[in-house]
């Protein structure tokens, strides 16, 4: 059985990534790309569906672990009576030369004598396929079947046994010996890799903690708690798709929301409202060239009609992303269905307009320049917005059941207008300015009247909701309302509703069990962790830092071990939930410390919110 979330540490190359389990089982790695079939998939399964065992013999785990400085090189240190051993698991960053991934694991003697054990068993198209299995030397495995093939290399005086379905290694360590093992993606058509010398590895992980070290070292922020800061920023560069910049939402696909239920999706793509957060906490950490790579992915994703704009995409800006059962898949501790593709692609969420030229405005904001074609690209989302934003929608939580007028959506139809009457203003391009001024104060107008609730003493989900919901702590970041409007403060207290033990549900009301009542699928699910984040912001831009360090702090303490947040957290539990490592998590964790502590110990000023020009 796989481990519990929170015991899993992440290893990549800018490309794809790899989950590591504290027993030294990789349960999860999808080649070649984040969004490609996983070959190694007992994540959401067993042994049977693939994973690459290292570890001491017998019943044992991890004595402690952790990155290797400011890396994404993972140590994993096992004691035992007999000796201690450490295996040092990384993911080459890939070049011109190296284009497929692989995974290196090396096993070093620290002290005394330590028997270990491996098992690799690659199963293709997500533990469904059982490749042939065959031995091209004393060496070498190798697994193949359709378009798929994968290779392992072992080291000098170690021999693997090789079944029809598998391949195990036996051997020992004593202290000062090191060996290397690399698993490797090929196309089945492709001849195998070279095999890898020691110097070989020796200089391949001299070049990985070199990138990993050198991107760290840009790092702005002076603040508390940096460590979780630079630690977000480097799962948020993991998380990135070098070749084409766009930033998937999480390594893992169909990690449940509560376990044993339903709400289980795949996150192994880039989501257009992420754009916003992901663009600010970038731009903030000092990273400009990611800042802008990612904007360029958004853009050229998105171009085209208006019309067809997605909610999501693929790394490469793919389309079609169709939503299918793995039938075959048991589920993380049972959870199913387990699900690949996401068919909230097919949604209409009104929010992603805000969001996209929320982002375009923050990238002109910081240097970039505004083409013609980005020009008309604003222009025609407001032509289509203006059609179109009166509409129900699914909204930021992409319900699976009956359309509302949700009021996220049009704060974020507001944004859109806002932004481009901005853009216009920046850029010295009157255009249709002032149907674009008429369309934000009409939509303000609105939401002001439809809402809020005098009731509840705050803004609503939908209209003529009673149901209040995490999103509307927004409202005065994006600028709709001032931080100390009385609407903004009563929407802000009234989200004591949503706490969960110091943590905040999406919605609903905590004193329901969380309950849905957005959908079909029943069951609750965890407390979001984004969620307390903006909670947090909220806090401080209305005057309560000390509760918002609070919460700030209560946060960090749930990351995991090595500093990763999933998606959601059971306060219960006590344990994580959800697709992880979760990028929004993460994005929201620096977004908040620069909302707190500015980029230096000194700076403790919260940056004022955009207001309406």
């Amino acid at each position: 059985m796989a481990g519990r979330i929170e015991d899993y540490a992440l290893v990549g190359d800018l490309e794809t990534a790899a989950l590591v389990g504290t027993d030294g089982s990789v349960d999860w790695w999808c080649a070649p790309r984040f969004d490609s079939p996983a070959c190694l998939a007992a994540l959401l399964g067993d042994p049977e569906h693939g994973r690459w065992l290292l570890a001491p013999a017998g019943e044992t785990r991890c004595t402690r672990r952790s990155y290797r400085g400011d890396t994404l090189v993972l140590d994993t240190v096992w004691e035992s009576l007999g000796g201690t051993v450490r295996i040092t698991d990384f993911m080459p960053p890939r070049s011109p030369r190296e284009e497929a991934p692989r995974i290196v694991r090396v096993v070093e003697g620290l002290a005394g004598r330590v028997d270990m054990r491996g098992e690799l068993r690659v199963r293709f198209h997500h533990g469904s396929i059982v490749p042939w299995t065959r031995s091209l030397d004393r060496r070498t495995v190798a697994w193949v079947a359709g378009p798929d093939a994968a290779y392992l290399a072992c080291p000098p005086g170690v021999e693997p046994r090789v079944t029809p379905d598998r391949a195990t290694v036996e051997f020992t360590v004593t202290a000062g010996r090191r060996l290397a093992f690399a698993l490797g993606w090929r196309p089945s058509h492709a001849p195998p890799p070279p095999a890898a010398s020691p110097a070989g590895i020796d200089a391949a992980l001299t070049r990985t903690l070199a990138f990993w070290t050198d991107w760290a070292a840009a790092l702005r922020y002076e603040g508390p708690a940096r460590e979780a800061v630079l630690r977000s920023l480097l799962t948020l560069k993991a998380l990135t798709h070098a070749p084409t910049g766009g930033v998937v939402a999480a390594a893992t696909a169909s990690l449940p929301e509560t376990v044993g239920g339903q709400r289980n999706w795949d996150y192994r793509f880039c989501w257009l409202r992420d754009s916003t957060f992901t663009l600010s906490c970038l731009l903030r950490g000092g990273y400009r060239r990611e800042a802008l790579a990612w904007n360029d992915w958004l853009v050229r994703a998105i171009a085209g009609d208006p019309a067809d704009l997605q909610p999501l995409y693929g790394v490469e800006g793919q389309r079609r992303l169709p939503e299918t059962l793995a039938d075959w898949l048991p589920g993380y501790e049972n959870s199913r269905p387990v699900r690949f593709g996401n068919a909230a692609v097919d949604q209409f969420q009104l929010d992603i307009y805000g969001e996209v030229l929320n982002t375009v405005y923050s990238a002109v904001r910081a240097g970039v320049a505004l083409d013609a074609s980005a020009w008309a690209l604003v222009a025609s989302l407001l032509e289509y917005l203006a059609k179109r934003w009166r509409e129900p929608d699914e909204g930021i939580w992409e319900v699976r059941g009956p359309r509302r007028h949700f009021v996220h959506s049009k704060v974020m139809a507001w944004v859109a207008a806002d932004r481009a009457v901005r853009l216009a203003r920046v850029a010295g391009l009157r255009g249709s300015l002032r149907q674009w001024q008429a369309l934000r104060q009409e939509v303000r107008a609105e939401v002001c009247a439809r809402g809020w609730s005098d009731e509840q003493r705050s803004f609503t989900q939908s209209y003529g909701s009673r149901q209040i919901d995490a999103t509307a702590l927004l409202i005065p970041r994006l600028g709709f309302l001032p931080p100390h409007d009385p609407r903004v403060l009563g929407t802000v207290r009234a989200m004591e509703r949503l706490d969960d033990h110091g943590f905040l549900r999406r919605y609903g009301d905590a004193r329901d069990g969380g309950t849905h009542q957005l959908d079909d699928l029943g069951g609750a699910e965890g407390a979001f962790v984004a969620c307390t984040f903006w909670y947090a912001d909220a806090l401080a831009v209305t005057g309560r830092p000390d509760e918002a360090r609070t919460v700030f702090e209560r946060v960090l303490d749930i990351r995991n071990d090595v500093g990763l947040l999933a998606e959601e957290w059971d306060p219960v539990a006590g344990r994580q939930l959800g697709n992880m490592p979760q990028a929004l998590s993460h994005v929201a964790l620096v977004n908040t410390a620069f909302t707190l502590y500015g980029t230096r110990r000194r700076d403790r000023t919260p940056p004022r919110p955009l207001t309406v020009a």
